[in-house]
């Protein structure tokens, strides 16, 4: 839900296109993807956006980015972002699929 709202507001002055999209890959992972075409990341915060206290936001905290990698990390997952070829990001995210074999 974070990475969704950060999309929108990320999309606010500019209007935009929020795509979202999931996947199974071939080694058995969720992969989510949130796609903007919003103002983007800068190039200077890209290594460092999911560190606690860096924001890219006027009123922003710098903690839900971080508080979101805690818990993909904590499912056994990772989440990452990458800068998009035209405006905005996408910020991507796998999580391991268990089946229940019962």
């Amino acid at each position: 839900m974070n990475l969704m709202l950060n999309a929108i507001e990320a999309m606010t002055e500019t209007g935009g296109e929020l795509i979202l999209k999931s996947e199974l890959t071939d080694d058995r992972q969720l992969l989510v993807s949130v796609s903007d075409t919003g103002i983007g990341i800068p190039v200077d915060k890209v290594d460092e956006i999911f560190n606690a206290f860096v924001t890219t936001k006027r009123q922003g905290t710098g903690m839900g980015l971080s508080i979101s990698r805690s818990i993909v990390e904590a499912h056994d997952g990772r989440l990452w972002v990458n800068r998009n070829p035209g405006p905005g990001a996408t910020f991507r995210f796998t999580l391991p699929v268990r089946w229940n074999e019962d």
